[in-house]
């Protein structure tokens, strides 16, 4: 209600303001919406502001593709900071080191759209629109490289917006909102929620689900947390998912497992939501069932598979095909058998592609090539799996490594059905954090590690593909 309240508030503030207004409404829509930021950044009024900023949404929203882009070209150009304020400005302060002359160097180097951004965020919704905005805009930037200055100034001000302290952390659970749980089964895009019944399941009294919550966006989880409370850390995703599954009680519980976790604003992308959401869950869990001793995930490896299949083409650049050879080494034999003659990473892609060999054929390969891709490929984010650079740079440990975890096509098209488990040690997490973040090192269970030197000495005497 008083959200209700204050958004019609607003709306008759920025309906005076709009009456007060004495520009064109007609011509061009670029330009228009050109003279519309120009004019909420001159300096106006509380009402005359509120509508300016609300009309410039409007016009943008009315744009086509082709309109939009043109409107992020606006920004980058006529909105950044003035070259020549900033040298006069640098050069007086260097001169007379007075504190006044760095806070004008400070307001000078500052690209007037960050100030356009603040001003359009006093819009009816205007946060939601800029979040909408900005998800627009990251679309565009592969293609438009010269777009980035403004995308660095919309998450520059929503880190600010967005922090910890705005963030509210809330359970959800079966009695929510209709149009909440719907948008847990369109977001989960990690364990799919296949129906109504699936969703009460996971929402059942051994299960849990927490999200963020925003002031600005009320009715909107930033981000979604799904927990399943267990005996012993899982090694396939099916019985965390059964709808059938017997229904434990918590307190009997002495493992939670992180089986999914979710984002759901574009438009907040690159923001850490995550690692805050794990540890607040973490605490809360501890306070509530004092009992659970273990705290894991269940993940992906979502570019394993295709990994492998770059190696055996040798077009890696740096798990090259005699890397991938050398690894399978001592499997060579029951692979070439099972295969009919192959070498052995062709033998180990036909069989995972055809799914029919023993599994007692694949297991250790697949478990060998899963480790060499979480700890010996570069950390660089184009290369590093990107859901072992969430959990390992958020102090998690490597701990197992499953195969044959996740057998549905989906799973197995990314990573063959391998899945992981990351062990959150809450007297470790600081230690691993700063080792993964500062060099680079994978904290592991001590059967990995063994398992990590062996591979690590066949991989560093074969040369990569480049």
């Amino acid at each position: 209600m008083k959200r209700y309240w204050l958004e019609k508030f607003l709306d008759r503030i920025a309906d005076r303001g709009r009456d007060l207004l004495h520009m064109l409404t007609e011509g061009a829509a670029l330009p228009r919406l050109g003279s519309l930021c120009r004019a909420l950044l001159s300096g106006v009024g509380e009402a005359t502001g509120t509508a300016l900023s609300r009309e410039v949404l409007r016009a943008y929203e009315r744009m086509d593709h082709e309109g939009r882009m043109a409107f992020f070209q606006m920004l980058a150009v006529e909105f950044g900071p003035d070259p020549s304020a900033i040298r006069a400005a640098t050069d007086e302060y260097l001169r007379s080191n007075d504190p006044k002359a760095l806070l004008r160097l400070m307001a000078v180097v500052e690209p007037p759209r960050q100030e356009l951004f603040r001003r359009i965020n006093m819009a009816p919704n205007g946060t939601a629109a800029l979040v909408a905005m900005r998800a627009e805009l990251l679309g565009l930037l592969a293609q438009h490289p010269q777009l980035k200055v403004v995308d660095v100034d919309m998450k520059h001000l929503f880190a600010s917006w967005f922090n910890r302290g705005f963030l509210r952390l809330e359970r959800i659970a079966w009695n929510s909102p209709a149009d909440l749980l719907e948008k847990l089964i369109r977001f989960d895009m990690v364990q799919t929620i296949k129906s109504w019944d699936d969703l009460r399941r996971r929402l059942a009294p051994d299960r849990r689900c927490f999200a963020f919550f925003h002031p600005a966006l009320p009715d909107e989880p930033l981000i979604f947390l799904e927990v399943a409370l267990v005996n012993g850390m899982a090694d396939k995703v099916t019985p965390l998912l059964d709808d059938h599954a017997p229904i434990l009680k918590g307190s009997d519980a002495n493992t939670a497992m992180f089986i999914s976790i979710n984002s759901t604003q574009p438009g907040l992308r690159g923001l850490s939501f995550g690692n805050l959401l794990i540890k607040q869950v973490t605490e809360d869990l501890r306070q509530e069932l004092p009992q659970l001793k273990i705290f894991a995930t269940l993940s992906p490896l979502p570019g394993f598979a295709a990994t492998l299949r770059a190696a055996a083409n040798n077009t890696h650049r740096d798990f090259s095909r005699a890397r991938l050879e050398a690894l399978l080494q001592e499997y060579a034999e029951p692979l070439r058998q099972a295969s009919g003659g192959e070498r052995p990473a062709e033998a180990l892609i036909t069989l995972l592609i055809g799914g029919e060999a023993p599994s007692a054929v694949l297991a250790e390969p697949l478990e060998r090539l899963a480790l060499a891709y979480l700890s010996l490929l570069p950390r660089e984010p184009d290369v590093f799996d990107p859901v072992a650079r969430f959990h390992l740079s958020n102090g998690a440990r490597l701990e197992r490594i499953n195969v044959f975890a996740d057998e549905s096509a989906a799973r197995r098209e990314e990573s063959f059905g391998v899945m992981v488990n990351y062990l959150y040690e809450p007297d470790e997490v600081i230690a691993n954090h700063e080792g993964f973040v500062g060099s680079g090192n994978v904290a592991m269970s001590r059967a990995l590690q063994r398992e990590q030197k062996k591979i690590a000495a066949v991989w560093n005497t074969v040369v990569s593909a480049a």
